[in-house]
């Protein structure tokens, strides 16, 4: 088949379907990087292509991989980030082999290796990053672009990132990591929640020299249409197994945190990063018991009965706040509230001895000021959207 030959009216099937739509709808919609295939299959003609791509990677409900064998692209590898292909592996549970009836090779950037290894970039003469991130730092998948990106450019092989629209990418807010605490939730001094996609994300790890010995890859970030900043963008699929709509996804900054606590989110339960809870929780009125499931195997305090607050039906506000961490804190009263995992999380080590120390929100958010506006004028020059 020859590639361009088919291309717009492939395009056109794909986006509008067989429906008519007008001009003013069409120029509405919020397309992708994926669906910009005008721009990026000339760079795959005659190519070994790999992809690093999970269930989030579709155009419409077709999914990358069969939009570009459909075109003749010749998909050598597939690498697959946490949660791998699917996107239904518990978090944190590592991943050596995932079932593959496919004709390309299938490869775990979550089990053995984070960073592909030499031997597994072997025949791929172009990488193509496709992944839906949540724009919160200690979300994985952004510290895959970055191995994928790093490992790609030691070998030479180009990059393109199909960029993403970010549903949390209207602000940016937190504490800046500090690099003493850094780790695959956190490789780089950015804030908790950053305010940029993949692409924007991508471009500032190149242009900030964040990989190994400074190395920069080939890269080309292949824009999102009719999206910016502030417009609100409804995931077309949950981007990981415990964030399914738009309020977890809002509230996922602010509650991630609780991971590095004794507090449950709600993971095991058909409310994960709706609710908080603890069996010793004063107020009784509200419970939730997390179990076993896909997606939330062994999930904290399992088959305990969780006393807590409920946020089904509120307001979706797409904002950081600590005050949902002060009041578990305050009402449990509990030494070990923390784990060793929660200054990994904040990126610092001076958040949870705030916290413990008295200090309020105010007070707290004045002390990540200075850092948090250099980050905001350094982020300033790698934005691809108003």
């Amino acid at each position: 088949m020859n590639i361009m030959k088919h291309l717009w009216f492939f395009v056109f099937v794909l986006i509008f379907g067989c429906g008519a739509k007008s001009e003013e709808q069409a120029e509405k919609v919020v397309l992708p990087g994926a669906y910009q295939m005008d721009e990026y299959l000339p760079l795959l003609q005659g190519k070994n292509v790999g992809l690093t791509v999970n269930h989030s990677s579709i155009i419409n409900e077709t999914h990358l991989v069969d939009t570009l064998q459909s075109l003749s692209v010749e998909i050598i590898k597939v690498y697959t980030p946490e949660h791998g292909f699917k996107g239904i592996v518990t978090d944190g549970v590592e991943i050596e082999q995932e079932d593959n009836e496919a004709d390309f090779e299938l490869i775990s950037l979550y089990g053995k290796n984070k960073k592909p290894t030499s031997e597994q970039l072997d025949e791929i003469d172009v990488m193509i990053f496709d992944i839906q991130d949540v724009g919160t730092r200690f979300y994985t998948y952004i510290s895959t672009m970055q191995y994928v990106m790093e490992a790609s450019a030691e070998k030479g092989i180009p990059v393109i990132v199909l960029d993403r629209p970010n549903p949390n990418g209207s602000y940016v807010d937190g504490p800046v990591l500090d690099t003493a605490f850094r780790s695959f939730v956190g490789l780089n001094p950015i804030p908790i929640v950053h305010g940029m996609t993949v692409g924007e994300l991508a471009q500032m790890i190149n242009g900030e020299q964040w990989m190994e010995n400074g190395i920069k890859c080939d890269l080309t970030v292949i824009k999102v249409q009719n999206w910016d900043h502030q417009k609100p963008y409804t995931l077309p699929v949950r981007p990981s197994p415990n964030l399914p709509n738009d309020l977890s996804i809002a509230l996922y900054p602010s509650l991630c945190l609780f991971q590095g606590t004794i507090v449950s989110v709600g993971r095991g339960t058909n409310l994960p990063h709706q609710q908080i809870g603890h069996p010793s929780y004063p107020d009784t009125s509200y419970a939730f018991t997390p179990v076993s499931m896909e997606g939330a195997k062994w999930p904290p305090l399992e088959n305990e009965i969780c006393y807590g607050i409920s946020f089904e039906g509120d307001e979706i506000k797409y904002e950081f706040t600590l005050s949902y961490l002060f009041e578990m804190y305050k009402s449990l009263k509990n030494e070990d509230f923390f784990n060793a995992y929660f200054k990994r999380l904040a990126g610092t080590d001076i958040l949870q001895k705030q916290i413990e120390s008295g200090l309020t929100e105010e007070e707290i958010r004045l002390t990540w000021q200075a850092d948090l506006n250099a980050f905001k004028e350094k982020r300033k020059l790698y934005l691809l959207y108003d």
